[in-house]
């Protein structure tokens, strides 16, 4: 019996595909974790946008640790929050640059109602960490 190239090459392919990822709880994660984990390779260790990945970028990411001094003293939480959930795009930078953390933490955690609402609690961590580490 003869199978068709077709079929076979639509069968490699199939194979070839990723399983879709488990799920990753990210409950445990502390403030800093989550930073170190999904800010600190554009933003760098202390957030001052000097990160590993940084030189290979158009436009440089910008120093975390100034946001308050850049807002006129007041640490802007809700924008902040808009960016790094995916919900406003900083205009001057062009295209998004920054990954919608958002929907990536969501899908992290399996893409459900909890795993959004785990989502919503890491970003919340990530603005109270971004707090913490601003620069007068």
């Amino acid at each position: 019996m003869k199978i068709p190239a077709r079929f076979l090459a639509s069968a490699a392919l199939l194979a070839a595909l990723p399983l879709a990822a488990p799920a990753e709880d990210l409950s445990s994660y502390t403030a800093p974790q989550l930073f170190q984990r999904f800010c600190a390779s554009c933003h760098g260790r202390d957030g001052k946008g000097d990160g590993p990945v940084a030189p290979f970028f158009k436009l440089a990411p910008p120093d975390l640790t100034g946001l308050s001094r850049r807002s006129g003293g007041n640490f802007p939480t809700e924008r902040v929050q808009r960016i790094i959930d995916g919900r406003e795009v900083v205009s001057p930078h062009g295209a998004r640059q920054m990954p919608v953390w958002g929907l990536e933490l969501a899908m992290a955690a399996g893409d459900t109602s909890q795993g959004r609402q785990q989502a919503e609690k890491s970003i919340a961590l990530l603005v109270d960490y971004l707090k913490t580490i601003q620069k007068p």
